[in-house]
């Protein structure tokens, strides 16, 4: 599945416009490495988002192709979760 179909679907982001925006920009990565909105993901791949000032990274557990909104938390597990007075920032490697 998509990187942005899957933040979308999973709910982590909204809208699959802000999901691709935000990994366009380099503020996700899959397993360690940047990625961009079209990169496929599958259960098993970690990602780390950088949403502002808040870094999540989050495990897929399950690819599902549509969900309610019940159902989303069977899909990703999150891992971490770290604010910016928190961390020092992945991306800036």
């Amino acid at each position: 599945m998509r990187l942005d179909k899957f933040l979308k679907v999973s709910r982590i982001i909204k809208r699959r416009t802000v999901a691709k925006k935000i990994a366009d920009q380099g503020r996700i990565l899959v397993n360690g490495k940047p990625a961009k909105s079209s990169s496929s993901v599958k259960a098993g791949d970690e990602l780390t988002i950088q949403f502002g000032n808040k870094t999540e990274t989050v495990r897929i557990d399950q690819i599902i192709e549509t969900t309610k909104k019940s159902e989303t938390d069977q899909m990703y597990t999150i891992i971490d979760e770290k604010f910016a007075e928190d961390f020092s920032n992945p991306f800036d490697d």
